[in-house]
């Protein structure tokens, strides 16, 4: 009698486990940890993140945790990196979650380029980077910058310095690291 049980539990024991044994396993999904929100955090880092006050708890946590980062490195920093680091926060807390998003995309598009392409993109931005205020306003009213990133013709030639500033009208659109 103790025999039939034995075997009976072991027969249910294996058709409850053989079809979790029997599926592929799911795709795990990693989060990040809850971040703290704008109360919770230090006097310094509210210091150094204070252009993004105002969004710090409508963030994921994913954001927040980057932003955590970058405000533990602020002290390292060089006084000129400091200020650009605070100048980019000013601007991308000053974005609409579209243009955060067209960021995003452009920066993505970008990093996935060949090194050749990221070269011309590079030697573009730096012309257009030297135009006056003016020229650069006209150049983003066109539309001429959503341009740059795609793929050149296959039989054109790497661009040189001198080619990259004739073609300055085709300016990139802004490149900015969430």
């Amino acid at each position: 009698m103790a025999k039939r049980r034995f075997i009976g539990g072991v027969i249910l024991a294996l058709t409850l486990v053989a079809p979790a044994i029997a599926e592929p396993p799911t795709t795990v999904v990693i989060g990040t940890l809850p971040q703290p929100g704008w109360e919770a955090l230090s006097p310094p880092q509210k210091s150094v993140l204070a252009p993004l006050a105002s969004d710090w708890n409508s963030m994921e946590n994913l954001p927040r945790k980057k932003w955590l980062g970058i405000a533990e490195r602020y002290p390292t920093m060089k006084p000129d990196e400091q200020r650009r680091v605070q100048q980019r926060m000013r601007e991308w807390a000053s974005l609409t979650p579209e243009q955060r998003s067209k960021v995003r995309g452009t920066y993505k598009d970008f990093n996935q380029l060949p090194p050749e392409q990221k070269a011309v993109v590079k030697q573009k931005w730096e012309a257009y980077s030297n135009l006056p205020a003016d020229e650069k306003q006209r150049i983003r009213e066109s539309g001429k910058s959503g341009k740059l990133l795609q793929a050149p013709p296959a039989e054109a030639a790497p661009a040189t310095a001198s080619q990259s500033a004739d073609s300055s009208s085709e300016a990139p659109a802004e490149i900015a690291k969430p």
